[in-house]
C-alpha cells in the first residue's frame, strides 16, 4: 500500500487533506460569506449539480462567471453529480422523477418541464460551473435494499461512470488546447451492503481510471449508526494513494472513525444545520482526537435557560469570531429574538470547530 496524499493540487488551490467541506447546495453556505469561511479555516465547499440546475439555473451560473465568481468563494469547489438527489427524491416518491438506463428523469415541482440528468450532462455542467472536483453521476440505493436492486445500481453506476469519463477527457482535451487548468474527477463505489457487489464496483472504476473515489450509499444503518464495517472494507479496496470522500459523513465522531479508516475529504449539511437550530459544538475534557477516548466532544444547547446569564464564550479555547466577542447569554437572546446574527455566529463557530478537528486529525496521523 503507498502513503496516502497530505493534499490535492486544483485549480483553484491546494485541498489539504483531511479536509471538511461545507455544504454550500445552491451556491452559498447560509448565514456566512466567503470572507467568514476563510476565517473559519474553511478551504473548499461543495455544491450540488441537481439543484444547481434548477436555482438560480446553469445559463445565470455562467452568466455570473461560473461558481466562483458568482459566491466570491476563491479556493476549491467540490460539485456533487445529483445522484444522491435522484436517490432522496425518486427512490422515495415517484412522482419526483424515474431512473432509466440513459439518466435520471427529474419532475422538479418548481418547473413545469422534466428535466434530463444524463452522465454527460452532469459533467458538462460540473465543468462549465467551473468545479475543480467533479463527481460521476451514480445510482445510489439505500443499505438495506434487496441484491438485485444493489446489482442494478451498481451496474448501472459503471456503466455510468464509465460515460463521466469520456465526457471528461474529451473536454480536458479541449481545456488543454487553450492552456487550462485540469480539474479532477472522482467516482462513487456502490454496492450498497453486499462486499461481492462493493468489490465488483470498485475493481470497475479502478479499471476505468479515476483521480479519487467516494463512498456511494447513506454511510448511516436504519438506527444512524455508522456502517464502520462496510466503510472500511470500502476503502480497503482501493489504493491509498487515492483520496476518499466519506459522502454525507459529517457528525465529527463519525468523521473521526472515518478517518482512522482511511477516509480523507468529508461533506455534509450537519454542521451548519446544527448551528443554525442552536446545537453548538465544543471540546470534552478528553485530548483531540484521543485514542480511543470518548469523551472529547459534545454540545452545548443554546436554547437551554441555563445560559440566560452565562457570561463566557461557548468553549474558551475557540479561536473564532464569536467565541472571540461574544457570551453565551448574549447568543441565547439572539436565539430567542430568532435574529439573524444568531445564526451567522452559530455558523462561523461550528465550522471553526470542523476546520480544527481537520487540523487536529492530520497533526495526530489518523
Amino acid at each position: 500500500m503507498n502513503e496516502q496524499a497530505h493534499s490535492v493540487e486544483l485549480p483553484h488551490g491546494e485541498l489539504s487533506l483531511p479536509t471538511f467541506l461545507p455544504d454550500a447546495t445552491y451556491g452559498v453556505v447560509r448565514s456566512v460569506g466567503s470572507a467568514d469561511l476563510v476565517d473559519c479555516g474553511i478551504t473548499g465547499v461543495v455544491m450540488n449539480t441537481f439543484h444547481l440546475m434548477q436555482r438560480p439555473g446553469s445559463s445565470v451560473v455562467r452568466a455570473l462567471g461560473g461558481l466562483h465568481k458568482m459566491g466570491a468563494w476563491p479556493g476549491p469547489i467540490v460539485t456533487d453529480s445529483g445522484g444522491f438527489q435522484a436517490y432522496s427524491l425518486i427512490r422515495q416518491n415517484p412522482k419526483y422523477g424515474s431512473i432509466a438506463e440513459n439518466g435520471i428523469v427529474l419532475h422538479p415541482e418548481r418547473l413545469d418541464r422534466k428535466l434530463l440528468l444524463t452522465p454527460e450532462k452532469s459533467i458538462q455542467l460540473q465543468l462549465r460551473y467551473d468545479a475543480d472536483i467533479a463527481i460521476c453521476l451514480d445510482d445510489c440505493t439505500h443499505v438495506d435494499a434487496p441484491f438485485d436492486v444493489q446489482r442494478a445500481s451498481t451496474e448501472r453506476t459503471i456503466k455510468w461512470a464509465r460515460r463521466c469519463k469520456d465526457a471528461f477527457d474529451a473536454i480536458l482535451r479541449q481545456r488543454r488546447s487553450r492552456g487550462e487548468a485540469r480539474p479532477q474527477l472522482f467516482a462513487v463505489i456502490q454496492g450498497g451492503g453486499f462486499r461481492e457487489l462493493r468489490t465488483r464496483c470498485a475493481e470497475a472504476l479502478l479499471e476505468i481510471g479515476f483521480d479519487g473515489y467516494g463512498y456511494g450509499g447513506w454511510p448511516l444503518d436504519s438506527q444512524g449508526n455508522l456502517l464502520t464495517d462496510l466503510l472500511g472494507y470500502t476503502r480497503e479496496l482501493v489504493p491509498s494513494r487515492f483520496p476518499m470522500h466519506a459522502l454525507g459523513v459529517g457528525h465529527p465522531r463519525n468523521i473521526l472513525e472515518c478517518a482512522r479508516l482511511g477516509y480523507a475529504i468529508f461533506d455534509s449539511a450537519l454542521p451548519t444545520r446544527d448551528a443554525r437550530h442552536g446545537r453548538l459544538y465544543s471540546l470534552g475534557p478528553d485530548p483531540l482526537p484521543a485514542s480511543g477516548g470518548s469523551d472529547w466532544f459534545g454540545f452545548v444547547y443554546i436554547n437551554d435557560s441555563k445560559h440566560v446569564k452565562a457570561n463566557a464564550p461557548i468553549f474558551p479555547d475557540c479561536p473564532c469570531s464569536c467565541c472571540a466577542h461574544y457570551t453565551l447569554g448574549y447568543l441565547h437572546h439572539l436565539f430567542k429574538l430568532g435574529d439573524c446574527l444568531f445564526t451567522r455566529l452559530a455558523t462561523i463557530h461550528n465550522l471553526t470547530f470542523m476546520a480544527r478537528l481537520m487540523a487536529s486529525i492530520g497533526s495526530s496521523g489518523q
